[in-house]
């Protein structure tokens, strides 16, 4: 039998598996990025341990889980000790962590301002490379009743159904919807055609009593609020 002298504690643990090991122990909230990450790819490489080499990774993302999440494939592996296997492993989890903002359950959250709306969308859309729209549904009481995307676009643009958002809408019996789409380049300023369907949309809710609240461009730096900027 060991005596308390002999206790192992973390130092004593392999670098490779203290993360799993403080995870038992302390709970996942307790590791920081690059532990959670190590313990997705197991090991790192001859002179760096999976943590070290999580931390590498990070670093070249600018310590930014976002701006990981819009890596591929292919830019994980191209640092030693990330295979094929490590690099679908980062990337699922990270869509994963994309996907549960998505699929968390509609708490009839009220959304008051822009900042609320933006909190509520950043998750979904902030970090993609390519555009979305998406558009949130509201109670009378601007009670979040659903968020819906409507469309997923190349690069630089998507296609807006209106009669989609509407039908949606109408369903739902909801009073109110904000619109939301990004920006993948990180440019914040509405372009003419984000503009025209922010009128358009504005004009088919009106025939039915329904409120467009907002429209907000989203990207990794920010946002921008058609409502804020008295645009609407």
């Amino acid at each position: 039998m060991k005596s308390n002298n002999d206790k192992v504690t973390i130092k004593d643990w392999s670098a490779a598996d203290r993360p799993r090991e403080k995870l038992l122990l302390k709970g996942s909230q307790a590791l920081s990025d690059a532990e959670l990450i190590a313990i997705l790819i197991g090991s790192g490489n001859r002179e760096l341990s999976a943590v070290e080499l999580s931390r590498k990774i990070l670093r070249a993302a600018s310590e930014n889980l976002h701006q990981l999440a819009r890596w591929d494939i292919a830019d994980l592996m191209q640092y030693k000790g990330i295979g094929e296997a490590k690099a679908i492993s980062i990337v699922a989890a990270l869509e994963l962590g994309r996907r549960k903002a998505l699929t968390d359950p509609v708490s009839q959250k009220q959304l008051i301002s822009s900042q609320q709306t933006y909190q509520t969308l950043h998750p979904l859309i902030a970090d993609l490379n390519h555009e979305e729209f998406w558009v949130l549904y509201l109670n009378q009481n601007n009670r979040l009743l659903s968020k819906v995307r409507i469309s997923s676009g190349g690069v630089s643009a998507t296609v807006v159904d209106v009669r989609m958002i509407l039908k949606k809408a109408i369903n739902q019996l909801a009073s109110v919807i904000i619109l939301a789409h990004n920006h993948p380049s990180g440019n914040l300023k509405p372009s003419k055609p984000d503009i025209a369907i922010t009128e358009k949309v504005k004009n088919a809710a009106q025939l039915f009593d329904i409120t467009l609240a907002d429209h907000l461009i989203i990207s990794q730096r920010g946002y921008y609020s058609f409502a804020d900027e008295g645009m609407l």
